[in-house]
C-alpha cells in the first residue's frame, strides 16, 4: 500500500456573499479533488479539541494522528525540532515574529514578509544586543523565528498569536500571567534596537513595512512523538516549507525533502512540490505534502488569491499524486485542511474542516467535491480528529458505513 497525505493549510472557509453563498473551496476549479471525492468519501474532522487555540500546531498534530492532549505543549518547540536546535529540558522555546506595529495596532504580523537576508541581519543584531542574557535568537524563514530562554524552569505567561489580532490594539493582547513582565521586557528592549536599525531605515525608504517589534508566543517544551515506524512499520517522506510541519513530521520519523522554490507563501513552487512527492513514493510508504499558501491568502483577506492557491494545489499536487497512485497497486489518499482561515475574518477558527479519503477499501460516495457543504451533507464527522489517520492506515475498510468516526 502507498499512502499520500495532502495538507492545504487553512483552505477551509465560510460562505461568502461575493461567491453567491459558496466558500472558496466550492468556488475553486478542482477537477482532481472532485474526481477523488466522487470515488471516495468526504466528511468533517474535529482537528482542534475544546479548550485549544485553533492553530496549525494543534490541528496538524491531530490530522497526523497525534492526540494534542498527550503531546502538545506549544508551537515553538515543534519548530525547534525541525531545526535540530540545542534545547535543554529546562529551556523554554518561543516563536518570535517580526511584526509591524503602528499607532498601537498590529498592522502587519509578517513585517511586510520581510526578506530573508534582512531578517538574518536583525536576528544577528538581537543576539549581539542580548549577549549578556541567558537567551538566544535563532533565524527562521522570513518573519518566523525562535527565541530560547535558557534554564527558565516554569514560567507563568500566556501569549497571543499575532496573526489572530490583525489591525487590533496590541495593548489588549500583551503577555499575561505572573511572569508576563519578564517576557514583555524582552519585547520592549528589542523594540529599541529595531527602531533605528539600518534594515528598517531601508525598508521605510522603499515604502515597505518595517520590523518595528518582535512578538513572542507559542512557547513550550519539546515532547516526543511516536514514529511511523514504531506505530505502523512504515517509512515516510515529508515536503513542507514551514518549520512547524517539518518539526512535527521529523519527530514522527518522516524524511525531510527540500524543494527549491518552496517558500511557504503564495509564490511557492507548487509543481516542484508535486513532482517531489511523486518521486518520494519510489522509496517511502507514506508521503506528506504541506502547502501553506491558502492559509497565507486567508490571513491577507484575499479571496481570489486563496481560490488561486487551492487551484494550484489541485493542478500541481493532487493531480500528479493521484495519477501516480492509480498506476500502482493498492493506495490511499487523504486530503485535509488543518483548520479554516476565513478570508472575511483573516484568522483561524476551530470549525471542523472538510476532509477527503479515497483508494483501496473506501467505497465511492459520489460526493461532488471536497468542500464544506458536501462534507457536512455526508453525515460523517470524526469527533476525535487524531483517530482518523490511524484508521486510514490500518483499517481494511474505511468510511462512515465502516463505523469509523
Amino acid at each position: 500500500m502507498k499512502y499520500a497525505i495532502i495538507l492545504p493549510d487553512g483552505a477551509a472557509d465560510e460562505p461568502l456573499a461575493e461567491l453567491d453563498g459558496r466558500t472558496v473551496l466550492e468556488a475553486a476549479r478542482t477537477p482532481a479533488l472532485d474526481a477523488l471525492a466522487r470515488g471516495g468519501q468526504v466528511g468533517t474532522l474535529c482537528t482542534v479539541p475544546a479548550g485549544y487555540t485553533p492553530g496549525s500546531d494543534v490541528a496538524t498534530l491531530s490530522v497526523l494522528g497525534n492526540d494534542p492532549g498527550e503531546v502538545y505543549s506549544g508551537r515553538a518547540p515543534l519548530e525547534a525540532a525541525a531545526r535540530q536546535l540545542p534545547v535543554g529540558p529546562q529551556d523554554l522555546v518561543f516563536r518570535c515574529n517580526f511584526v509591524t506595529i503602528a499607532d498601537g495596532l498590529m498592522r502587519d504580523f509578517t513585517a511586510g514578509h520581510i526578506a530573508q537576508a534582512q531578517a538574518g541581519r536583525l536576528i544577528a543584531a538581537l543576539n549581539d544586543f542580548f549577549a549578556d542574557e541567558p537567551l538566544d535568537f535563532y533565524e527562521g524563514v522570513q518573519y518566523r523565528h525562535l527565541l530560547v530562554l535558557r534554564e527558565v524552569g516554569e514560567l507563568d505567561c500566556g501569549c497571543t498569536p499575532p496573526h489572530d489580532i490583525p489591525d487590533q490594539p496590541v495593548a489588549r493582547h500583551h503577555p499575561r500571567g505572573g511572569d508576563a513582565a519578564r517576557v514583555e521586557a524582552i519585547m520592549d528592549r528589542a523594540r529599541t534596537l529595531l527602531a533605528d536599525h539600518e534594515v528598517n531605515s531601508a525598508r521605510r525608504a522603499s515604502g515597505e513595512n518595517p520590523a518595528t517589534d518582535i512578538w513572542l508566543w507559542g512557547q513550550g517544551r519539546l515532547k516526543r512523538l511516536a514514529t511511523l515506524a514504531a506505530r505502523y512499520r512504515l517509512t515516510g517522506a515529508s515536503i513542507a516549507a514551514v518549520d512547524l510541519i517539518r518539526g512535527i513530521t521529523a519527530l514522527m520519523g518522516f524524511k525531510q525533502i527540500d524543494v527549491p522554490g518552496a517558500t511557504g507563501f503564495l509564490d511557492t513552487d507548487y509543481a516542484g512540490k508535486g513532482a517531489a512527492a511523486v518521486a518520494a513514493l519510489d522509496d517511502a510508504d507514506v508521503v506528506c505534502v504541506h502547502i501553506e499558501a491558502p492559509d497565507e491568502a486567508g490571513h491577507l483577506g484575499d479571496m481570489q488569491e486563496k481560490i488561486r492557491a487551492i487551484e494550484q494545489v489541485d493542478t500541481h499536487v493532487v493531480a500528479p499524486l493521484a495519477e501516480y497512485l492509480r498506476s500502482q497497486g493498492d493506495w490511499r489518499i487523504l486530503v485535509a485542511p488543518d483548520h479554516p482561515t476565513p478570508v472575511a475574518k483573516r484568522t483561524h477558527t476551530a470549525d471542523p474542516p472538510p476532509f477527503l479519503v479515497a483508494g483501496a477499501g473506501i467505497e465511492a460516495s459520489g460526493a461532488e467535491g471536497l468542500h464544506e457543504r458536501a462534507a457536512r451533507a455526508s453525515g460523517w464527522h470524526v469527533r476525535r480528529g487524531h483517530e482518523l489517520l490511524p484508521a486510514w492506515i490500518t483499517s481494511e475498510r474505511l468510511g462512515p458505513s465502516a463505523g469509523k468516526g
